[in-house]
């Protein structure tokens, strides 16, 4: 047995082929030269490495490029077809289950509102498990191709023994009554692909960091802002977890010391002030009936209660009255000042490059709200801090956390330098 902190042959050409590969996919297309002068390594091994990708039906030609003098240059890119990715986003009103090809294209999808059972585990297990049903029916895709399902879910997932087995996977989400669920468990009962769960947020993260608005930067906090708040802190280039993997519940740190409500069951969280739910409800006490029925213009008739499924189209509302509606305008300036605070309290705490803001209620609301947040980030961060951070728009849509949540088995497989899953090999996310 090789001694610990001593790499083995087979370490190294493992450790080669993850490099050359996450060079192909996310620089791809790219040449041999290309790669050479990216990663270091000799043109003997990248031919060798890049000759047993080519043979394993992983990498592929895309054409040539002319090269200064000499003959042209073979491109070289990661098959799109070689595998496929399973992202499902365990959200608020609804369980999205997509399917993608290795070039992030999604060839089909599936959303499965929740309904009157709301985040019952067996129900949302039974959604999970017929979601992949159906997008791998409509698709003809094999199980077999199939490189593993991350799921983005609502909470803290913690792997409890045995380590590194999907079935020790329990999630901790008190925000919709889940106390301990073993997820991984329940799902292991209706699937052997491998499985990778993760907080949503987190998910949301790695996809803004790899593909969208933070892609380039080492240093970032990427804001989830849908009917709860939630973050991913990236730092030098790795998600932040913390001893326990709950690091990032932005939504629940304290703005307002025996304030409203929140669906934590503290006082004062965030969440309770810029949250899609409470914004909803809170707008609902004070002006408008927005969602059963009749979306009042000046008036401003109210709404008295709003289920999650309404959120989408009472925040929409709240919206469109802020022009003519003094209740809602100042409901969404306050929000925006609570957010810009909040946010100066992650550039103050962790000096980011970038704040992104993601989430179906953040890309909703943020065109109209991003001037006034970033004023009042200004204005409540240290100077020097706030003046090296941009503050922005995420830039993957609204569906972000499912193509997040493809990611998680994505990332085992650049990891492992291309190596397909077998049997039951399944694994969390990684810490």
């Amino acid at each position: 047995m090789p001694k610990r902190g001593i790499q083995t042959v087979r370490d190294l050409r493992r450790s080669s082929r993850s490099t050359l590969l996450r060079r192909l996919y996310f620089d791809g297309p790219t040449s041999r030269q290309q790669l050479g002068h990216a990663t270091g390594l000799s043109a003997g091994s990248i031919s060798n490495v890049i000759g047993e990708l080519i043979a394993d039906g992983l990498v592929e030609e895309a054409g040539t490029v002319e090269s200064d003098g000499g003959r042209p240059r073979i491109m070289l890119r990661v098959r799109p077809d070689f595998g496929y990715l399973v992202g499902v986003d365990v959200g608020e009103t609804q369980v999205r289950v997509a399917l993608f090809d290795l070039a992030r294209t999604e060839l089909a999808a599936v959303d499965q509102p929740l309904s009157d059972h709301g985040h019952d585990v067996d129900h949302v297990v039974r959604l999970i498990l017929s979601g992949l049903a159906r997008v791998l029916a409509q698709t003809g895709t094999d199980q077999a191709d199939v490189l593993g399902v991350g799921i983005g879910v609502p909470g803290i997932v913690e792997q409890r023994e045995p380590a590194g087995d999907c079935q020790g996977i329990v999630v901790h989400g008190p925000t919709v009554g889940w106390d301990a669920v073993p997820l991984g468990r329940l799902l292991r009962t209706g699937t052997d692909l491998p499985l990778h769960v993760d907080n949503g947020a987190k998910t949301l993260g790695q996809a803004e960091m790899w593909f969208g608005a933070g892609r380039g930067a080492s240093h970032a906090v990427v804001a989830l802002f849908g009917s709860g708040v939630g973050a991913c802190v990236i730092a030098n280039g790795v998600p932040f977890r913390g001893a326990t993997s709950s690091a990032g519940e932005w939504g629940h740190t304290k703005v307002h010391v025996g304030g409203r409500l929140c669906r934590c069951g503290a006082r004062g969280c965030l969440e309770a002030y810029i949250g899609a739910e409470a914004l909803v409800e809170r707008w609902g006490r004070a002006a408008s009936d927005a969602v059963s029925g009749s979306v009042s213009g000046a008036s401003g008739s109210t709404v008295s209660s709003v289920s999650s499924a309404d959120e989408k189209a009472g925040l929409a509302a709240l919206l469109a009255a802020a022009d003519q509606d003094p209740a809602a305008a100042e409901l969404l300036g306050e929000a925006a000042e609570y957010l810009g605070a909040a946010i100066a309290d992650l550039i103050n705490l962790f000096n980011p490059e970038r704040v992104i803001i993601g989430g179906w209620a953040g890309l909703l609301l943020g065109p109209r709200l991003l001037p006034a947040v970033r004023e009042a980030a200004t204005a409540y961060a240290l100077s020097f801090p706030r003046a090296q951070t941009s503050i922005d728009l995420g830039l993957l849509g609204p569906d972000a956390v499912t193509l997040g949540a493809a990611t998680l088995p994505l990332a085992r497989f650049l990891e492992s330098g291309g190596v397909v899953p077998t049997g039951v090999e399944s694994v969390p996310a990684p810490r």
